[in-house]
């Protein structure tokens, strides 16, 4: 590409500044525009319901790069501008002003949007989502000592911010649909044991529980009203029941649209060979499990845009990294690595109830789909290695922590 060329990036996060300067490291000379909707510098998320939400960490920690490094790179950084719509015949961007700006090559890293499930009393007062850091700050301010917080939903979001309001002396009541948090991302085996560990906290988890309406008091939200027709009392409520993919610019761009996602090869193309997409919205092909993954986990904006950028530049790449994620609640630390959709059966290692363990999640020929790490830092390389090699093992060898792990 050319100093003529026009490079545009849509999504001021993580992934999006990422993506600026994979193509400034790859001497990329050519324009570089990224839109973020946000007024904030691009930064990341996960603190926002971890180090933020507990007192250890404020914006400019977790900001990706500070404005000083756009300009010294040349990068046009358009915040608070959200992309109207892509006409990805004529490659142009029409922005809310009525204005266009032309690229050559496109990158996509819209993310997502919190889920809001039609609760009555859903938009009232006092009810918070949370994605940006203007919603953890609101909510952070609803956190004092002494309140009461209900929380919809037991997955990642719901149960951090759990575990950071009670370190700041919140009473917490969490209510979850299914019978164990985290059920579809880690199964009833390991959801039991984050069920133990925030009750163990004295948070009140409610599972097995839909919410009917949330109770407000001249359009303030006041609590929760359950299936059973129990009733939860709030200063505040969280709405945490997942995330939707922002896919609206990828829908109305004609690219090709499944899995929840846009779907793109292994090199994290689209459709449309001018347009890649990275992070929550993209559905790419793993050329380890042969399947098409989307997951909204910090790994991914972190580390496809590089691969993504290769390819916008005409270079050869592949994502092949192994799906990660982590989480801190309380005195448990762990990191997650794999993907198990359709696993036979967990296998533990250590010690469970004192929460220093690890998980393997194994298929009905003994392989190692995925592994957990919990409270154990020394191990990941040894399960990742595992995964990729799809050699059978032995469950009781790897259950048995005075054996060392077997050679992927």
């Amino acid at each position: 590409m050319t100093t003529s060329s026009t490079f545009a990036i849509v999504g001021g996060g993580l992934a999006g500044a990422k993506a600026a300067e994979a193509l400034r490291d790859n001497d990329f000379d050519g324009h570089v525009v990224l839109f973020a909707a946000e007024d904030h510098l691009p930064y990341e998320r996960p603190p926002l319901s971890k180090d933020y939400l507990a007192g250890d960490k404020s914006l400019p920690d977790f900001t990706v790069d500070p404005a000083a490094w756009y300009r010294d790179h040349n990068v046009d950084l358009r915040l608070g501008t959200e992309v109207a719509a892509v006409d990805a015949a004529e490659h142009t961007l029409a922005l809310p002003d009525g204005s266009t700006v032309g690229y050559d090559k496109l990158l996509l890293a819209t993310g997502s949007t919190p889920r809001r499930p039609p609760i009555p009393g859903s938009d009232a007062a006092g009810v918070h989502y949370l994605r940006t850091i203007d919603d953890a700050e609101a909510l952070s301010a609803a956190l004092t000592p002494g309140s009461t917080l209900a929380i919809v939903g037991a997955g990642w979001i719901g149960l951090e911010v759990a575990a950071g309001a009670r370190s700041r002396g919140v009473d917490v009541t969490v209510v979850e649909a299914a019978h164990q948090p985290l059920l579809a991302a880690l199964g009833p085996e390991v959801g039991e044991v984050f069920a133990q560990l925030h009750r163990e906290h004295g948070v009140d988890l409610r599972l097995d529980q839909s919410v009917q309406e949330i109770t407000t008091d001249n359009g303030t939200a006041t609590g929760m009203r359950l299936g059973d027709g129990s009733a939860v009392t709030a200063d505040a409520v969280l709405v945490a029941v997942g995330a939707a993919p922002n896919i609206g610019l990828a829908e109305q761009a004609g690219l090709a649209i499944a899995d929840g996602g846009v779907l793109v090869d292994a090199s994290l193309r689209s459709s449309d060979p001018d347009i890649y997409a990275v992070g929550d919205i993209a559905a790419a092909q793993h050329p380890l499990f042969d399947v098409r993954i989307r997951t909204e986990h910090w790994a991914n904006a972190l580390k496809q845009p590089a691969v993504a950028v290769a390819g916008m530049l005409g270079h050869r790449a592949e994502y092949a990294e192994l799906p990660y994620f982590f989480t801190d609640q309380y005195d448990l630390g762990m990191e997650y690595v794999g993907h198990a959709p359709e696993y036979q059966r967990v296998v533990f290692r250590g010690d469970v109830a004192g929460r220093e363990f690890v998980a393997f999640w194994i298929d009905a020929g003994n392989r190692v789909l995925a592994g957990m790490n919990v409270n154990v830092w020394d191990v990941l390389d040894d399960v990742k290695e595992l995964i990729r090699s799809a050699t059978p093992v032995d469950p009781e060898r790897i259950a048995d922590p005075s054996q060392p792990l077997p050679a992927g």
